[in-house]
């Protein structure tokens, strides 16, 4: 986790900075408004700790700003300003936490913590196209009909994809080659149908239910039909 401390008293901030490295926490220093706002174009940061008097731009203006280039970015105001209305006045920039000089680095560290919290992360779960007994997981990169799996070669893999996404439906030699080689079909050259037959011996061989089914004219189908 990155923090940029906008500090115009060198004291406070290497205090602070010194707190946070020593949570585990990566801290940069910048003195004044202006300096603040390039670093900030210039590099990604996981929250701002803003002191609002500082020279060039003030901490309410620079809020503003930073809160600009990312609103979803934590901002946590750091001031001797401590009346209702000056912390109204805060967060009305875009302030997201208002902490009053002085204060304890465990109250500093504690609201730190809140503001750049990870939020938890759903489980994985497998995306996977399922056609019959034929199943393709999209995440693993894995085929697999009935309880045999299947090792396919990246294109290979390809092709599977777009016939599964498209079982039932005619698909020509120009569909499949614009859509899996991403190339113009070309009437001279048999690729698709080398690969379509490296693919059926793969997926159908062994088994009474074919899933690739010619078209004589057209081009193929895909499916449990």
């Amino acid at each position: 986790m990155k923090i940029l401390i906008v500090e115009d008293e060198k004291k406070v901030a290497s205090f602070i900075k010194k707190g946070l490295e020593e949570n585990n926490y990566d801290a940069e220093i910048a003195n004044d408004g202006l300096t603040a706002e390039k670093m900030a174009q210039s590099n990604k940061y996981d929250l701002f700790i803003l002191d609002i008097i500082i020279p060039g731009i003030n901490g309410l203006e620079l809020c503003k700003i930073l809160k600009k280039l990312n609103p979803n970015l934590p901002v946590l105001m750091l001031t001797a300003l401590g009346t209702t209305d000056d912390k109204v006045i805060g967060f009305e920039a875009g302030a997201n936490d208002y902490l009053v000089k002085p204060f304890e680095f465990r109250e500093l560290l504690a609201r730190v913590k809140v503001l750049i919290k990870k939020p938890e992360q759903p489980e994985e779960t497998s995306k996977s196209l399922i056609v019959g007994d034929l199943e393709l997981d999209l995440d693993k990169k894995v085929a697999r009909r009935g309880s045999s799996y299947i090792d396919l070669t990246a294109k290979e893999f390809s092709l599977l994809e777009y016939f599964m996404r498209n079982s039932g439906r005619v698909l020509s030699r120009i569909d499949i080659a614009e859509k899996v080689w991403d190339i113009k079909f070309d009437f001279g050259t048999n690729v698709v149908d080398v690969y379509v037959n490296f693919l059926r011996k793969k997926i159908d061989k062994g088994h009474d239910k074919k899933m690739i089914h010619t078209r004589v004219g057209f081009g193929y189908v895909f499916g449990d039909l």
